[in-house]
């Protein structure tokens, strides 16, 4: 049976991600960093929205597609530095996503939507932009927290878990508490809330 168009391009930006030349090991096994984060974005996406669209599905996988490509080091090491480098990052996703809905035959409406919901346009008012959103978040907390807690102290994380509460939905907040949290990331997460 031939794939879909949806399964076209989700395998496609599996390959670029599988190019990424940073690793990330989980369980004694390495799997290239950005591909590991797409697939456990979709992983999320699912658990968190079941009746995710297939916008929303392409724009989680391909929410980090080729990141390695432009280093952070590239940008001034300040808060407008970082700005600077995640909107030129989110543009660069969203175009190369946008290349490959091109590629397999999505109309133009179709690639827009995906667009839009990559550059989070309008995040509190456009809801699959609050989605990824709530999904990043719950990702970056459910996989990457523990690891962050413990290479920075308790001010600078509870000053980024306020940012990450702050952006995400009442639904989001719901989802976050469920996460199975060490004792000390949980004490943190709830002095960020608190």
């Amino acid at each position: 049976m031939k794939p879909t168009r949806f399964e076209t391009a989700i395998a496609l930006i599996d390959k670029k991600n599988a190019e990424d030349p940073n690793t990330y090991e989980v369980d004694g096994l390495e799997y290239a960093k950005e591909l590991l984060y797409s697939q456990r974005m979709t992983r999320k996406l699912l658990q968190f929205e079941p009746n995710a669209s297939k916008a929303l599905q392409i724009a989680a996988r391909a929410q980090h597609i080729c990141r390695w490509k432009i280093e952070r080091k590239e940008y001034p090491m300040d808060r407008v530095g970082y700005l600077k480098w995640r909107e030129t990052l989110k543009k660069m996703h969203a175009d190369l996503t946008v290349e490959i809905l091109q590629q397999v035959g999505f109309d133009e409406q179709f690639q827009e939507r995906v667009k839009k919901i990559i550059l989070k346009k309008l995040i509190k008012k456009n809801e699959e932009s609050q989605t990824l959103e709530d999904t990043i978040c719950l990702v970056f907390l459910d996989y990457y927290f523990d690891e962050f807690a413990v290479k920075h102290n308790d001010e600078k994380v509870i000053d980024i878990l306020k940012k990450t509460w702050v952006k995400m939905s009442d639904k989001g907040h719901k989802a976050a508490l469920t996460i199975p949290f060490s004792d000390k990331s949980l004490a943190l997460v709830k002095q960020a809330i608190s």
